[in-house]
């Protein structure tokens, strides 16, 4: 009976999967999925998720869960998620995205001969600016905003560019990263000097590795796939009828992000933005750029329409399937898949290397199912001090691996929050994305795994 709730969120899994791939609508599948497995799991008295308020009657919680979801994403990266999803429809309207791309071409000229060299070289630069924005949706929208046209123009594929900018997202380090901040709590170290001492030594190699394998395997899809070559803008020109200071506004959001960050003592009273409010500061420095150049105040307050009706368009299509996705991650909790998981790795008998790599494993693929790097690596981290102690290794050696590839994971989940909204603005599906990525971090995992332990 402990085994049945692991063996039927595999069954689940399969049958998601099989949808999902004959392109069943997602939200319903997941919500579906989510809510039969939440429903399953009461009847079997298992652990359920906690509620904040429960209705009073099990029947009506269930539905109690789907509300809560609604709350916490609306409140949190789902409002940040609309607020980049309108700021990009507005920067559009508006010229700006033209622009940034009029300025960035005259010196990244010289990539138009090499497009797949700039994609790949977009892997490390923003992996720099993840530890200053640790926030992967966040970050990602941003590049969406501000690199991902500049690459298109560059004769970089659609598909190409959106999975390069996931994998900026891939490796969850630095001092603001949440799943950093735990495996550092779980070991008792200090956090700067696990990431200057441990995560940026390992992390250096995977990003390089990247970097190839990115170029080839987009290099080698973009050749077979006739439709994604009919996505090139090679031979585009657009024009620019606004002035070049516009090429500002697109950057604008991670400018203010870096400046005011953890990582930098600017000020005598520190000063932090977040996402949401760095979308909304520039919104209305790009109205003011706006109110100078058209000078009718009526004209540009309308143009605040396409902020709203952005915000609007992100939320039917990205925001309901992360809540979607976010249903069926707690079904599979529910059903005990993390604890089945953990019990496997507990009972196979290996050693200290052994146990290690079958946990990292098994983290990247809970988080690649659940899309979720946070939920796998807080369920499987907090055992690591009582097994390092057990076989008498040292702990920060074990969590290491097992932290990055709880990101890793989640870069190839086709319900991630990051994949679901790249897919979106670029106009390409989730799983076109992941079957570019799954190549680069399969390596970069295979990589990681010989090159820490072996």
């Amino acid at each position: 009976m402990d085994n049945l709730g692991p063996i039927l969120s595999l069954v689940f899994i399969i049958i998601t999967a099989r949808l999902l791939l004959k392109k069943y609508y997602p939200h319903a599948v997941l919500l579906v999925s989510g809510l039969a497995m939440l429903l399953i799991a009461f009847i079997l008295e298992q652990k359920m998720p906690i509620l904040d308020k429960p209705s009073g009657f099990s029947g009506f919680d269930l539905f109690v869960y789907i509300k809560q979801s609604f709350a916490e994403t609306n409140a949190g990266v789902g409002l940040m998620i609309m607020a980049i999803g309108g700021f990009v429809a507005y920067i559009d309207k508006i010229g700006a995205s033209n622009a940034l791309v009029y300025v960035a071409m005259k010196p990244l000229g010289l990539f138009k001969s090499y497009p797949y060299i700039a994609a790949s070289l977009v892997i490390p630069i923003g992996q720099i600016l993840f530890v200053a924005i640790p926030s992967a949706a966040g970050l990602s929208l941003l590049l969406m905003a501000s690199l991902f046209p500049i690459l298109t123009n560059l004769g970089v594929s659609k598909l190409s560019a959106a999975s390069v900018i996931t994998a900026t997202t891939a490796f969850g380090m630095g001092p603001a990263s949440a799943i950093t901040a735990s495996a550092t709590n779980i070991i008792g170290i200090d956090t700067v000097f696990y990431f200057v001492n441990h995560q940026i030594l390992l992390v250096l190699p995977l990003s390089i590795s990247m970097m190839v394998t990115y170029y080839i395997v987009n290099r080698y899809y973009d050749k077979k796939d006739k439709a994604n070559q009919s996505l090139q803008n090679k031979s585009e020109e657009k024009s620019v009828d606004v002035p070049l200071i516009y090429a500002i506004i697109p950057v604008l959001p991670i400018l203010l992000l870096i400046v005011f960050s953890d990582l930098f003592s600017l000020f005598s009273t520190p000063i932090k933005l977040e996402t949401t409010t760095a979308m909304l500061i520039s919104l209305f420095i790009a109205i003011i750029f706006e109110l100078i150049r058209v000078k009718n105040f009526k004209t540009v307050l309308a143009s605040l329409k396409v902020f709203w009706d952005g915000m609007g368009n992100i939320f039917k299509t990205v925001v309901t399937l992360i809540i979607a996705a976010d249903i069926f991650a707690k079904g599979l909790i529910s059903l005990g898949f993390i604890e089945g998981l953990i019990d496997l790795t507990q009972n196979l008998g290996f050693n200290a290397v052994g146990i290690s790599i079958v946990m990292t494993i098994m983290i990247f693929m809970a988080s690649m199912l659940m899309g979720s790097g946070n939920a796998s690596f807080f369920a499987f981290g907090p055992l690591v001090p009582k097994i390092a102690s057990t076989l008498g290794v040292n702990s920060t050696s074990m969590i290491l691996p097992m932290q990055l590839s709880a990101s890793m994971g989640r870069t190839v989940s086709p319900v991630a929050g990051v994949i679901i909204a790249v897919s979106e603005i670029a106009g390409v599906s989730t799983l076109q994305i992941v079957k570019r990525n799954i190549i680069p971090l399969g390596v970069a995992l295979v990589i990681m795994l010989t090159y820490h332990f072996i």
